[in-house]
């Protein structure tokens, strides 16, 4: 059982830094969240191209501070592997750092929470819309 503890993909990050109000209401009723290593990397590439990028920049270290990053582990690696494998036997890919994102959520038995609907191609991952 997963319970009330989520991973955030990007988007939904980058959507509570915006301040959307049904996020931050989720986020705080939440018992656990956590922030994937693939998320972090995405978001400082976007801070480049923000025309706010030292707040962006900013914004994305209170994250860091405030929640923790999961890392890639061995084992989320051989996650990853058959994750891949399985949507190129469907003939579904997806985003490599969505994999990733995944892989970690299903290592830890966490939910992962995203807007991004191709995340509904992985068997057996927990997934919420926020």
């Amino acid at each position: 059982m997963t319970g009330n503890r989520y991973l955030l993909d990007t988007n939904i990050i980058s959507a509570w830094l915006k301040k959307e109000v049904p996020i931050a209401v989720h986020i705080n009723n939440a018992e656990q969240i956590f922030i994937p290593i693939i998320a972090l990397g995405e978001m400082y590439y976007g801070a480049q191209f923000s025309i706010k990028k030292i707040e962006t920049i900013r914004n994305i270290s209170m994250v860091t501070q405030s929640y923790p990053v999961l890392s890639i582990t061995e084992r989320s690696c051989e996650t990853f592997g058959l994750i891949k494998a399985a949507l190129r036997k469907k003939g579904k890919p997806i985003p490599e750092n969505d994999i990733w994102i995944a892989a970690i959520a299903k290592e830890k038995n966490l939910i992962v929470v995203t807007r991004d609907n191709h995340f509904t191609e992985i068997e057996g991952l927990n997934i919420e819309t926020w």
